[in-house]
């Protein structure tokens, strides 16, 4: 393998130059923004934690850990623009897997027009990557805290196929629309920038909707009903995690919003317009606490959904 400066060239070759008033090689990035505010995140995915590497190709990691980021920007309905990225290598690592995680990267980061402008090499036991990436806000961002009593609940795409494609990898299977939706998430940053215009409240889904819930009930002061016949899921998810399990599951990243009635029908035809897949499946309520009511209208507590330091797989 080739030595730290000949890496970072051969990685950064995957890229667009980009163009920033500084770019890699310095010690930082000088950025230019355009219009208003900057939204900024940081996350991370870590080998045998996010990923393995015997079910994960390196342009599935590279994909991924921008994705994960991308979302974050999509659920406050910001504009990607830069990304730097952090990675450490175990000693020994190949130089073509480095390179398939820099194609993998790339071609996420040409969909969504955002420059890698920075970042870092080091080595470690166990491969992560730990980007940081910023957006642009035309407008106010949505955030957790503005959730009122009788808005709507609407969630992007369909749930619990991450979690189901992770069992059916740890099952030894190696294809199929759950294993790519585990391997290749799809930011939904579109739908973030059209629900700007309608959102009172959002975030992604990232560590399953139960518990994503809960963390925006709790920032707006609110309770929450969801109707668990009106989930989104796929008819795999369905039979094998059913609605309870698909509400526990992690790494949709798909995202939750809470509309005010009054903009519902409006927002529901941007989006058919649009061409993004939204669907009502509940209300935020004035009693403080999240409940699921079932086919025969019984409420019953919602399932625990995923938290690094307490579970041991998502």
């Amino acid at each position: 393998m080739r030595g730290e400066f000949s890496l970072i060239e051969r990685f950064l070759g995957a890229f667009p130059r980009a163009r920033v008033p500084v770019g890699p090689g310095d010690d930082c990035a000088v950025l230019a923004p355009s219009r208003g505010a900057l939204c900024v995140t940081t996350d991370a995915v870590v080998e045998d934690v996010h990923f393995t590497r015997a079910h994960f190709s390196p342009e599935d990691i590279g994909h991924k850990a921008l994705a994960v980021n991308l979302s974050d920007l999509a659920a406050m309905g910001a504009t990607p623009r830069w990304f730097l990225c952090a990675i450490a290598l175990p000693r020994g690592f190949p130089e073509r897997e480095l390179l398939g995680v820099a194609r993998g990267m790339s071609a996420l980061a040409r969909a969504h027009r955002i420059a890698l402008v920075g970042g870092n090499f080091t080595s470690a036991r166990e491969l992560s990557l730990t980007l940081t990436a910023a957006g642009e806000l035309r407008g106010a961002p949505i955030t957790r805290h503005g959730g009122r009593p009788g808005h709507l609940l609407y969630m992007s795409g369909t749930l619990g196929e991450a979690r189901l494609g992770l069992i059916h990898l740890q099952a030894g299977r190696r294809r199929g629309p759950a294993i790519l939706r585990q391997r290749r998430p799809q930011p939904r940053v579109a739908l973030g920038r059209l629900a700007a215009r309608f959102a009172s409240a959002g975030m992604d889904i990232s560590d399953g909707l139960a518990q994503d819930l809960g963390h925006l009930c709790e920032a707006s002061g609110v309770g929450a009903e969801v109707e668990l016949a009106h989930l989104p899921m796929s008819r795999s998810v369905r039979v094998e995690l059913g609605p309870e399990g698909a509400l526990a599951g992690g790494e949709d990243y798909e995202l939750l919003l809470a509309i005010p009635p009054e903009r519902a029908g409006a927002f529901e035809r941007a989006c058919a317009r649009a061409g993004e897949r939204v669907t009502r499946i509940g209300r935020l309520t004035r009693e403080r606490r999240r409940v699921v009511k079932d086919s025969s209208g019984r409420l019953i507590p919602p399932p625990a959904g995923f938290d690094h330091f307490r579970s041991s797989g998502r």
